[in-house]
């Protein structure tokens, strides 16, 4: 377990958290995260048995849900369980999703897109919009409020992160995180998002349809680039994303709504010549053009 899972506090002793897309990579680091500090999780999934296996590794409490949430009645009824057996929600986490449709603009077609936008964007919409019934009035009782928190990606930033469509989706769902803070102040509802750069999980071999030795293979080239992905000289792992993301549902991000964290090692920053003194940049690579001075 990460430093996270086993760690000594319990920011979040009693309170109903939803978790999505928790059978794997972040979802399921976030929502062991979240058990170990004290919370009742309500995992959810389309895996079963991704989700027997996050709650079988958890040392506090998880409840799973089978849910796709690419289905409006499955994200109802999520909401609706969690709510009715412990008497509200305190915090949701919007963070299903894959990889989608890898075609560019002018090669997508239309299933292809729709299919990215219900799974990345819809999905969180909809999360949000069946969770509030279930908030208001948590920021009063709880102590600390109510927290919703929205997986986007650095691919919202500009292009050459993912696919089109997947970018589209996830700068969607930073916007939405935005206007969905505005609209939720009225219930003392805070709403943010974390965008994960390069980190290892699976999330990569699913969108390729690897499988046995290629997923291997491809697991194994994958952890070696994302250690030069970025200025900070590791991969990033999902316990980096749960970290941010259970300081952004906690108390000590109270004054915090509208906004989002970037957790991606600073792949951001700049162009990589701007870190990396291997990588030239425009006036080094221009030198060997310049005539040196005569002597």
């Amino acid at each position: 377990m990460s430093s996270t899972e086993n760690s000594a506090g319990a920011r979040f002793t009693g309170k109903t958290i939803v978790v999505t897309g928790a059978a794997s990579g972040i979802g399921r680091a976030t929502a062991l995260a979240f058990a170990g500090e004290g919370g009742i999780v309500y995992a959810a999934d389309i895996d079963a048995a991704g989700l027997a296996a996050t709650a079988a590794a958890s040392n506090g409490e998880i409840r799973t849900v089978v849910t796709d949430v690419t289905q409006t009645e499955d994200i109802r009824a999520l909401m609706d369980r969690a709510a009715a057996e412990t008497g509200g929600i305190d915090v949701v986490f919007n963070n299903a999703g894959a990889g989608g449709d890898r075609a560019p603009i002018d090669e997508i077609e239309p299933a292809g897109w729709d299919r990215t936008m219900d799974l990345l964007l819809r999905s969180v919409a909809f999360g949000i919009r069946y969770a509030v019934p279930h908030m208001k009035g948590r920021a009063s009782t709880r102590n600390g409020g109510a927290a919703i928190i929205n997986t986007s990606s650095v691919a919202a930033v500009g292009p050459g992160y993912s696919p089109t469509a997947y970018a589209v989706a996830k700068a969607g769902v930073l916007h939405l995180s935005k206007v969905a803070a505005a609209d939720l102040a009225k219930h003392g509802i805070r709403v943010a998002a974390v965008q994960p750069g390069f980190i290892n999980t699976n999330i990569f071999t699913r969108a390729l349809d690897l499988t046995g030795d290629a997923e291997t293979s491809a697991k194994a080239a994958i952890a070696a680039m994302s250690q030069q992905a970025q200025p900070v000289a590791r991969g990033g792992q999902a316990s980096d994303i749960a970290e941010a993301v259970l300081f952004l549902a906690s108390e000590a991000a109270g004054f915090v709504t509208g906004t989002s964290l970037i957790v991606d090692g600073g792949m951001t920053i700049g162009p990589r010549h701007s870190w990396d003194p291997n990588s030239p940049g425009i006036f080094e690579a221009l030198e060997q053009f310049v005539q040196p001075p005569a002597a």
